[in-house]
């Protein structure tokens, strides 16, 4: 269960990121979508690490 949450995290990160890369002018949308990024990055690291100690 807790890869299938990690395959979804990810997914979403990899798709935001693809999103925001298409825009060229970084403006207040992009820098909130950049902070949304990182929250997702860190959690599907924190599940990563959860499956690889246990």
């Amino acid at each position: 269960m807790k890869l299938s949450k990690f395959i979804i995290v990810a997914l979403l990160a990899s798709t935001l990121m693809i999103t925001l890369s298409a825009c060229e002018k970084q403006g207040p949308l992009e820098e909130a979508g950049e902070q949304i990024d990182d929250t997702v990055e860190d959690a599907g690291d924190d599940i990563e690490d959860a499956t690889d100690g246990g």
